[in-house]
């Protein structure tokens, strides 16, 4: 008998994955704070929970995909948490983005309830929740993994499995980093090419040909020759992990100079209004601050 699944957290990125796992053919109880996105998911096929305890209560493994840590703590050990309904032999996966020592606290909370818990934070945005094409990166036990193979299959195609818990949220750390960093560098090389008198649509096309080309040169690239800033992935979202990476950075005592640089200008769009911009809108802060 196949799994039922639990969905928490329908947001940009939550419903379009719970709507793959629901096109799987897996049975789905959801639910979110805003309901238009679990009427949605009713209408397609899904049950209604409650509240989390509910939905945990009604499921074999429940999966979170919620904004922030203290999103998360509440959800999961809050008052109708999920630690009220989930069952011992239960699994729950955290598919959010936040503190790695939050997340091993968590686990070893559920652990003691006899149910396992994998940290399991994606990356590709909302196209890559839409298309089932997430990586996902994966902390907690092999056995834990296995079982929720099945479920990782239909939401992504990069699945890896980093470590024990926790492992799978230094792993998405580490990521923001690095998309965080080449979205400054691709914003500072187009805003280069502009204000040389160059076309920055030919020079973002050389680059692509070369080491410089990435996935980041050719998406977010476009979005800022284009200025199109609809979000994929906000830049208070970004902020939000950007300050997970530098708590990680502080606790091991790792430098990270270019991302620090990242860290203040996504501070500083927020700050001006442009929190609800995609990330790649990190453009605008730096047209805003070399302003001629």
């Amino acid at each position: 008998m196949a799994d039922r699944i639990g969905f928490i957290g329908l947001g940009i990125m939550g419903k379009p994955m719970a709507r793959n796992l629901l096109g799987a053919g897996f049975e789905l109880t959801v639910h979110s704070r805003s309901p238009e996105p679990v009427d949605e998911l009713v209408a397609a096929g899904s049950m209604r929970g409650s509240d989390p305890a509910a939905v945990a209560a009604a499921s074999d493994i429940t999966i979170t995909m919620l904004p922030d840590t203290p999103d998360v703590e509440l959800v999961l050990a809050g008052s109708r948490g999920v630690s009220e309904g989930a069952a011992p032999g239960s699994l729950v996966i955290d598919m959010s983005s936040i503190d790695p020592g939050a997340t091993r606290a968590l686990a070893d909370a559920f652990g003691a309830r006899g149910v396992s818990m994998l940290d399991a934070p994606v990356s590709g945005g909302e196209r890559g929740a839409i298309d089932a094409t997430l990586s996902i990166m994966v902390g907690g036990t092999e056995d834990a993994f296995r079982r929720a193979a099945p479920i990782f299959e239909a939401l992504g195609k990069s699945i890896v499995h980093v470590g024990p818990s926790g492992a799978g949220q230094v792993a998405k750390a580490c990521n923001q980093l690095v998309v965080g960093a080449t979205i400054e560098a691709v914003a500072e090389a187009l805003l280069l090419a502009e204000r040389s008198g160059v076309d920055a649509g030919k020079v973002r096309e050389a680059l692509l040909g070369g080491f410089a080309g990435s996935k980041i040169l050719e998406v977010h690239g476009q979005r800022m020759l284009d200025r199109s800033f609809a979000p994929g992935f906000r830049i208070r979202l970004h902020r939000k992990d950007a300050r997970i990476v530098e708590e990680a950075a502080a606790a091991t005592g790792t430098p990270i100079p270019s991302f620090s640089v990242v860290a203040e200008q996504l501070q500083r769009a927020v700050d001006a209004g442009d929190g609800e911009l995609d990330h790649s809108g990190l453009f605008v802060e730096l047209e805003r601050l070399t302003s001629p």
